[in-house]
């Protein structure tokens, strides 16, 4: 599956600026591990929902967790789900208000959750938070079997899907280009910023190097 391109599907296929659109598997990958944050779209008794959360990605499999006891959870094992990440790059200026757009990167994937078997939680979560802060796993207290019952990590192909990437300057009618108007880009970015220790830390416990060298989405300001 890894030497493929996602699969375009009647559903997956990107349509309106089709242009803008990827299945390319390496480009799918950039967007999903630039950013935790992702949105699981389901339906549970006929009414659809969306759920935020953190996804982290092992391979060709993207997984996400939560509490055990989350109705959300347990509907949708074994269902299919539409995940979503998303990066917001830019606000794009024009000279009309009809003409003004966003730039982004996103991933809309499609497929079937699974739940991780109870056997395997705790290597994915740890695969999970080593991912964000290497090394930290080691130097905490040690899970409780109450934790990892309390908890659910579902997993879905990164299989069926599409990218999708707007980048650049407004696109204008030419003669709107007549008028003196500003118009350009208004970059924006998630990131980092300078950690803010709890005052209850024991006294000499140092900032360790995982938090400090830690930058989501690039260096600290």
């Amino acid at each position: 599956m890894a030497d493929r391109d996602l699969r375009p599907t009647r559903r997956s296929r990107v349509k309106r600026h089709h242009e803008r659109g990827s299945h390319e598997r390496a480009r799918v990958h950039e967007i999903i591990d630039a950013t935790p944050l992702c949105h699981v779209a389901y339906v549970i008794d006929g009414a659809p929902h969306v759920t935020p959360t953190f996804q982290w990605r092992e391979g060709e499999r993207i997984f996400w967790h939560g509490s055990s006891a989350s109705r959300f959870l347990r509907q949708v094992e074994g269902r299919q789900v539409s995940l979503a990440v998303t990066h917001l790059d830019g606000l794009v200026l024009a000279r009309s208000a009809f003409s003004h757009s966003v730039n982004y990167r996103s991933v809309v994937l499609f497929g079937e959750a699974r739940a991780v078997p109870a056997e395997e939680k705790v290597a994915r979560l740890r695969s999970f938070l080593e991912g964000l802060f290497p090394g930290r796993w080691q130097t905490l207290r040690p899970v409780s079997e109450q934790e990892v019952k309390a908890t659910t990590v579902l997993s879905m192909p990164i299989d069926e899907g599409s990218a999708k990437v707007r980048e650049g300057q407004p696109i204008d009618a030419e003669a709107d280009y007549a008028w003196p108007i500003w118009a350009g880009i208004l970059p924006t970015e998630t990131r980092s910023r300078e950690p803010i220790a709890d005052p209850r830390n024991l006294e000499g416990v140092a900032l360790p190097d995982h938090v400090a060298n830690f930058a989501l989405g690039g260096k600290r300001p």
